[in-house]
């Protein structure tokens, strides 16, 4: 005659498997003995003046009036900022041999890249100069370089 195909260990999964349903399904019922109704109004939540999330509504009273007109969409333009056309530096770097070099503004010390295609006249280092700037591919670069 053959023995029992259940061991001790399948007997114990099976136990902890069905005390594990029983738990689930207590649990279940608690949910539901214990729930609040889900009306919509139980699901609401405001917002007061201060920010802060409550479950009452609002005071009509204390509603102020918008106009509509003073609120922005978007991203207002930007003022156009006048800049003075022609610029006073120095050069403070120039490579005639491969045609280019930095001009240094004596208002802001800001450097400004300069091309031989861009000069009136030669230059040379700790040259004064007036120029004009312009957008280029890589920053601003200085343009219509005179010497002074």
């Amino acid at each position: 005659m053959a023995g029992s195909q259940q061991t001790f260990n399948k007997n114990d999964q099976e136990k902890k498997r069905l005390k594990k349903r029983l738990y689930k399904q207590q649990k279940l019922a608690d949910r539901k003995a214990n729930a609040q109704g889900g009306s919509f109004e139980n699901m609401l939540a405001y917002v007061d003046e201060y920010g802060n999330i409550t479950d009452t509504p609002p005071d009509p009273a204390n509603r102020g009036k918008i106009d509509a007109g003073k609120i922005e969409i978007g991203v207002p333009k930007r003022e156009k900022v006048e800049t003075p056309s022609v610029r006073n530096g120095s050069v403070d770097f120039f490579n005639p041999s491969k045609g280019f070099g930095f001009i240094k503004e004596f208002n802001t010390q800001e450097k400004y890249f300069v091309h031989v295609n861009s000069l009136t006249e030669e230059i040379k280092e700790n040259d004064k100069v007036t120029f004009e700037i312009e957008r280029g591919l890589k920053g601003m670069n200085a343009v219509r370089v005179k010497k002074v």
